[in-house]
């Protein structure tokens, strides 16, 4: 671990979360004399294995990311561990600028980096995380972070997904042109009113503004990742559910091995993680707000799969 850090970790007892079969483990980490907690799932001492960290949205926590997806059982069956960090203020500094931001922000000099790293390497030091097989998976808020960290730090990472998040003028510009290769994949709605596919400034009260279209994105790291530019392949997901008003095709590129960029493009889908199951009580109002949820692929599902076969680092 870095010694400007300075982390100190204790563990700060058990949350049990109702209704699911797993027990999660809350615990804090000091990093620079900030107190930040995080939860974790299927961590097993002496056995280091593949660690994904999952980067909830704005206006949430790590807890909620966690009950309202199938990462934990999906972890247990795949064999892998999971960190599910929290962000200051429910918000993560990311590369963005202020002007690019919805919803609410991490208070000023927030280092986001530094505690992700001081995260990852305690975990890797207490010998539950493979150091070659560290993942990052974010959603809205926390794609941009994921992305950001890939920008930063492409050599921790053996692969990185955003959902729900392309990448800002702001993103792109503090981001190096070059650097080591890291898979990303991008998981994107056409009718995303926060997050535009098409880029600009979103339809909804609460949108990110300066988006560049998310298939600019996916060419941005496509150069970055030493790819031909264009895409490789596209292909068509069994629609599932004819009634979710969506339909998902997979965009893949061609790309030198450890270097691949996808793209699951849901047509008609809004700013929601895609699932198997419905996120939202009242789906009604909520397809109103943020758009139709696509019910064709399992987000955790897909993202691990294209985890998975990537080459470790």
């Amino acid at each position: 671990m870095n010694p400007v850090l300075r982390a100190v970790v204790r563990v700060s007892g058990l949350l049990l979360l109702v209704g699911l079969s797993h027990v999660a483990a809350a615990e804090s980490l000091t990093v620079n004399g900030q107190k930040r907690t995080y939860n974790t799932v299927n961590l097993r001492p002496g056995q280091a294995a593949p660690l994904v960290v999952v980067l909830h949205g704005n206006r949430q926590q790590g807890e909620d990311v966690e009950a309202r997806s199938r990462w934990p059982e999906l972890a247990a069956r795949e064999g892998f561990g999971l960190v599910f960090p929290d962000g200051l203020n429910k918000a993560w500094a990311d590369l963005r600028d202020d002007a690019e931001r919805a919803g609410q922000g991490p208070p000023q000099g927030t280092d986001d980096r530094g505690f992700l790293l001081a995260l990852v390497d305690f975990l890797i030091q207490r010998g539950v995380a493979d150091p070659r097989r560290i993942y990052l998976a974010g959603v809205s808020n926390g794609g941009a972070m994921a992305l950001s960290l890939a920008c930063t730090n492409p050599e921790r990472f053996a692969g990185v997904a955003s959902v729900i998040m392309s990448m800002t003028q702001g993103m792109v510009e503090r981001c190096p042109a070059w650097g080591r290769p890291v898979p990303v994949l991008f998981m994107n709605g056409t009718a995303d009113p926060l997050v535009p596919y098409g880029g600009g400034r979103g339809t909804a009260r609460i949108a990110v503004s300066g988006v560049i279209p998310t298939p600019m994105a996916v060419e941005f790291w496509r150069t970055r990742n030493g790819c031909r530019l264009g895409d490789a392949r596209l292909s068509h997901q069994p629609d599932r559910d004819g009634a979710d008003g969506s339909t998902v095709s997979l965009i893949e590129s061609n790309c030198p091995p450890g270097a691949e960029v996808s793209l699951f493009r849901i047509n008609g889908g809004g700013h929601r993680v895609p699932s198997f199951d419905r996120d939202a009580r009242f789906s009604r109002l909520v397809d109103t707000v943020l758009g139709p949820q696509n019910h064709d692929v399992d987000g955790p599902e897909e993202i691990w799969r294209f985890f998975a076969r990537q080459p470790t680092r």
